[in-house]
Order: C-alpha cells, then structure tokens, then sequence
C-alpha cells in the first residue's frame, strides 16, 4: 500500500455511524462470510448486520452453549462450527471443513481476540495474545485461502486497535521469553500485528481482486474487558468510582453496534476498491497520526503499523512459526 492511501475518504459516516447506518444500501444476498468472535459483543452485532442483509454466516465457537444462546434472538441463516483460535489443530480443522463444504468465501471477518490478559501460552509456546489475535488468524487465514482466491471480490477484515499505539512488534522477544511480561505492551504488539498482517495480506490478494483491511472498532463496553479489575478501570478513566461508566466513557464510547459500523463499512464500502490495506477508524480511512496533538493517543495510525517492510518481515515469520507449530 502507499501511505498517501491512508487518508479519510470524507465517506460521509461518524463516530456512532451503526451497523444499519453503513449497510443501508448494501445487499449481501448470496454472500457468504466467516466471522470469529461473532457471538459476543461487536461481534454479534456484526453477525445480526449481515445476516440482515441476506448474507449467509459461519460463527466458529468455542462454546457451542453460550454461542446458541447468544444468536437465538438472531434470524437468518447463521450456522456455528467449532474453532478455538488459541489451538491450531482445531484451526485446521475448521478451515479444513470449510474447504470441504462452501463454493465461496466473499468476506473473512477475524473479530476475535484477547485484551490484557495474565500472561499465559499457546500452541508451541507463544505468548497467548499475539498466539490468539494473531497467529490463530494468520493460520485460519492460510486455511481458507484457497477459498478466498477463487471468489470475486473477496475481502478479509482484521480488527486491530488503538492500542496498536502502545507497542510496535517487540521483534527480538516477541513472546516476552526474556522480558517481564507487561499485560498492554503484549496487546499492543498483537493489534499491531493484525494491522501488518491486513497490510500484507492485501498483496497476496491483488492478482485475485481481493481486499484486506484493518480495522480500529473504537472504545466499547465487551466481554474483551473481562480480564480487568473494576480497579484498573476506574484508574484508566473508563468506570467511575461508583462502578458505572464514567462521563468520558458516555462521551467517547460506542455502543456494540456502532462498534461493528467500521467493520462492516470496510467489509462492503466501494468506495475502497482501489485502498488495499488500509487502518480504518469511524467508519472511513484513518488519517496517520499527528505526533504532539492532543489525539495522538487516540486517533489515527502511527507509521509503525502500516508499514509495508514491517508487514512483509511479519509475514515472513508467521509462515516459519506457522511451519514450525
């Protein structure tokens, strides 16, 4: 991508632009979409959205109890398949049933993922949020990808983050073997990693006419917070001492749907037929960060993780790591 493409197209939505704002004139009738995390939080609102539009969708879940419980209010046809993304044989699994069964895969929405959490590893030993946000997609997506290329127009959307802000790749102790594990530094090096992996994705997809983009979700209330004491909350500004969302959070947050709006926007916008690899924020592109402005920490991209040497070098690795798992 060129950076001059991460620009704000002016794409005519906002900050609490919904899910039904940015799919008002959208028809996904005969689509079919992949999308993880797709029974909680953004995620589930991005399932309602599409299926509204008449998209067909696979949910994979790792509880298949809590997912039926969280998509029987739902209508439209929604299947769920068992996947853990912290476990790579069950990864291959499913993309190995998709392979077996679908004729298409017209959108891949990899929306799940881990916040803060206590430090812990997966698959061969990697740190479990980079393991998670990111190499669990990267594997789903090599799955999958034979699906991908033969479908017209395809598109794969990474949720990355804000957060992207606190850490570039930590690229000689990516999995905190001889640093202390610091619980943000781990998330913000894995929401970058999902920003570079869009990057680089987006060329592998070109000769196919496929698209990737990362996305920002911006601030919303999600079971992602569950490895937060209500403490550190408070101390991060997000609850007030009572508990209840503090005045910033009211001002600044969205809502579950509104959430899902620069998903689904980047999911189906014509408008970025010709961005691949963009970060997007509020439904549109995002602008690169302005450094020394009052919302530097909170808005736009830092070059770091829309860097095309950086994606390409992440890239590089995931395969050997992938190879190696």
């Amino acid at each position: 991508m060129s950076i001059s493409d991460q620009a704000p197209l002016q794409s005519g939505f906002h900050a609490k632009s919904t899910a039904a704002d940015v799919l008002k004139d959208i028809d996904l009738t005969g689509k079919i979409a992949i999308v993880t995390g797709g029974y909680s939080g953004i995620g589930l609102e991005t399932v309602r959205a599409l299926a509204n539009k008449g998209a067909k969708i696979i949910v994979p879940v790792r509880s298949k109890a809590k997912a039926k419980e969280a998509l029987a209010g739902l209508s439209g046809d929604i299947t769920t398949v068992p996947m853990d993304l912290a476990d790579l044989a069950s990864v291959r699994q499913f993309a190995a049933s998709m392979q077996e069964t679908l004729p298409r895969l017209d959108l891949l929405i990899n929306n799940a993922g881990v916040m803060a959490s206590p430090e812990s590893r997966v698959g061969p030993g990697w740190e479990s949020q980079f393991g998670i946000c990111h190499m669990g997609h990267f594997a789903l997506c090599r799955g999958l990808f034979s699906l991908i290329e033969k479908t017209p127009a395809a598109r794969v959307v990474a949720l990355s983050s804000t957060a992207h802000k606190i850490s570039d790749i930590i690229w000689d102790d990516i999995n905190f073997e001889n640093t202390p594990y610091d619980k943000w530094r781990a998330y913000g090096q894995a929401k970058t990693a999902n920003a570079l992996f869009a990057n680089a994705l987006s060329r592998r997809l070109k000769k196919f006419g496929g698209l990737a983009f990362a996305v920002h979700p911006g601030g919303i209330f999600t079971p992602l917070q569950r490895h937060l004491p209500k403490e550190e909350m408070i101390a991060l500004g997000w609850l007030g001492e009572d508990g209840e969302p503090s005045e910033l959070a009211k001002a600044g947050f969205k809502t579950p749907e509104q959430g899902a709006s620069t998903t689904l926007w980047a999911a189906t916008s014509p408008k970025l037929m010709s961005k691949p690899g963009v970060y997007c924020e509020n439904a549109d592109i995002a602008a690169v960060t302005i450094p020394d402005t009052p919302m530097a920490r909170f808005m736009g991209v830092d070059p770091h993780a829309c860097d095309d040497d950086s994606a390409e070098r992440l890239w590089s690795l995931s395969e050997d790591w992938l190879a190696d798992a």
